[in-house]
């Protein structure tokens, strides 16, 4: 006699680049709150446009370590992860200023729902382009392939 079978239940995983954007998302839109609230803090104690350069940088470096830790699971580290992260930092904030530029030369005085709009949707194209950049470029697997048709085990086959 054989035992009662169970019905199988499927478990349904994320694929793998919507768990990193997951990932993304969360990260990021944790270290931007918590940004927010460290602005609000010095913002009596210090110039805006200071506090502001200063959280940005801050919170870039942290953001960074975040994302190739726990958006990218990387092993890569150091100076120049920080430095091209900060490029797609750079570039984000030239876009999302561009969208704002446009939108004011097509109107003069925006209402603060259709500013807010434009921002927004500029802010959500720049964060998909800066996940794609960071997981591309700035946390993509370095080692290189190693060709089997030439290692010394195909070599040592085939002789």
């Amino acid at each position: 006699m054989t035992a009662p079978s169970r019905p199988r239940t499927r478990t349904r995983t994320l694929h793998p680049l919507v768990a990193a954007f997951v990932r993304f998302v969360v990260c990021g839109g944790g270290v931007g709150l918590a940004s927010s609230g460290v602005l609000v803090l010095l913002n009596d104690r210090i110039p805006m446009a200071v506090a502001n350069a200063l959280v940005t940088v801050v919170s870039t470096v942290i953001a960074t370590e975040l994302h190739g830790r726990v958006s990218f699971r990387s092993e890569r580290k150091g100076w120049g992860v920080h430095l091209q992260s900060g490029v797609t930092v750079a570039v984000s904030y030239a876009f999302t200023t561009g969208a704002l530029f446009c939108l004011y030369a097509v109107r003069s005085e925006p209402s603060a729902l259709v500013e807010q709009t434009v921002y927004l949707s500029a802010s959500a194209l720049a964060g998909i382009g800066r996940f794609a950049l960071l997981r591309v470029v700035v946390f993509a697997d370095r080692t290189p392939a190693r060709d089997a048709s030439l290692s010394k085990a195909a070599v040592a086959m085939a002789a």
